[in-house]
This record gives C-alpha cells, structure tokens and sequence, in this order.
C-alpha cells in the first residue's frame, strides 16, 4: 500500500507594515520604501533666514576676499616693492608733467594748445595732475595691498578717462584742453598701473608661496604647510 505524504498548506505572511513615520524619498528621486532609509524630514532652507540675508550681504560687500591682506603682505615683501615702483614712477612722471604745465603760467579752463612735455595742458590738468601724483607717492610710502589697490583703480581711471575726453574733443566741455596725444597718454599710463597693481595679485597660475594664492586658498594652504613641515622633520 503505498505511502501517502501529506503536505501541510505554506502559511501565507502577510507583508511587513510600513512604519506610520515612513515618507517616500522623492526629494532624492525615489519613491519606493527602503527600511535602512531615515524618513524625509522637510527642514528649512541652508543658509540664513531672509531677514538676516540683508546684513550678511552688505557685509560680503564692505569686505571682500582679500581685502585686508596687509597683515599677510610686509611692506618689504618683494611684491609691495613692484607696487612701490609702479606708485612712485607714475607719480613723479605725473608731477612733473604737472610742476612744468604751472611754470608755464598757462591759464587755469584755456584750451589755446598749450603744450608741455609733447602733451596739451592747461592750469587745471597741470593741478589734477600733481594731486594725482602726490597720491602714487603716498602708495609708494605705504606699500603693500594698499598701492596695489591705489594702482588699480587709479588705472581704471586713467582708461576711463581716456574714453570720456575722447569723446568730449573739439567740444565745447573739454575744460582740460585734451587733444588726440593726451588721450593715448591716459590709456597708457591707465594700462601700466593696472600691470603693475595687478602683478602677483590676478592669475591662474600664481605659485603656492604668494600670499594671494594663500589667502584664497587657506586651507590647501595649511595642508602644504604640514606636508612640508612633516618632510623636513625625517
């Protein structure tokens, strides 16, 4: 007689309940549940609330990166005397330009072609000129990221107004009595301060030991510090 196996029926388990906490992760692109997952929790966006955003902006403005590096910048390091240079030749070539234009006597709005140094002047621009100068020569007495940034923005200036009195020429507004050889002079006393004001402050390529690059750069900065610390210690 043969045997009869009796197979019990397989008990069915119902699915394992969500937990009540459980939120979809469709913030992160899925939509499945997934037990090793936190629930998503909304919380509010990074960063500070609204009403202190406006602080924190203005004072991103007042102080940018770099804008206080004298600690970082000696008034001896060889980048503040390129600064130094570029401040006391622009200033005194300025003054002198100005100094020759007031012994001439010429008057202070005349535009009769007067001409000092190859360079259409009058009283007005030889006085602009020697305030202009007087103020590279206090960039050149204190040095560092302060004449640098003198550089700059006196050479943006410059540039600017070359294009504004050249569009003023042969008008009747061209109180400073420029003609074609004094525009090209401001591009290119505009273009020399910027180069040098800029020297080893703007590029892609500055070497590690700038103090620029480190500025920027400060955590990369202390990590070079250690590696190097570390290998002259063996």
């Amino acid at each position: 007689m043969a045997a009869h196996t009796f197979h019990r029926p397989r008990e069915r388990h119902a699915p394992p309940a969500r937990p009540e906490s459980y939120v979809p992760h469709a913030a992160y692109g899925c939509t499945e549940p997934h037990e090793h997952y936190a629930p998503y929790v909304p919380h509010e966006p990074y960063g500070p609330p609204p009403e202190r955003q406006g602080p924190r902006l203005a004072e991103r403005l007042l102080h940018p990166v770099n804008a206080r590096l004298d600690e970082h910048l000696p008034t001896d390091h060889k980048l503040s005397k390129v600064y130094r240079v570029g401040a006391g030749l622009t200033g005194l070539l300025l003054i002198v330009f100005g100094i020759l234009g007031l012994v001439h006597h010429i008057g202070f709005f005349d535009t009769g072609g007067d001409t000092v140094l190859a360079l259409s002047t009058n009283g007005a621009l030889s006085v602009l000129s020697i305030c202009i100068g007087g103020l590279l020569f206090a960039g050149m007495v204190i040095g560092g990221t302060f004449a640098s940034t003198l550089n700059i923005v006196l050479g943006l200036l410059f540039i600017a107004s070359g294009f504004v009195n050249l569009a003023l020429l042969d008008t009747d507004l061209n109180f400073l009595a420029f003609k074609i050889q004094n525009v090209l002079f401001s591009f290119f006393v505009g273009v020399m301060l910027m180069w040098f004001g800029m020297y080893g402050r703007v590029g892609s390529a500055l070497p590690h030991d700038n103090p620029y690059w480190r500025a920027r750069h400060p955590e990369q900065a202390a990590r070079e510090d250690r590696a190097r610390g570390r290998a002259a210690a063996r």
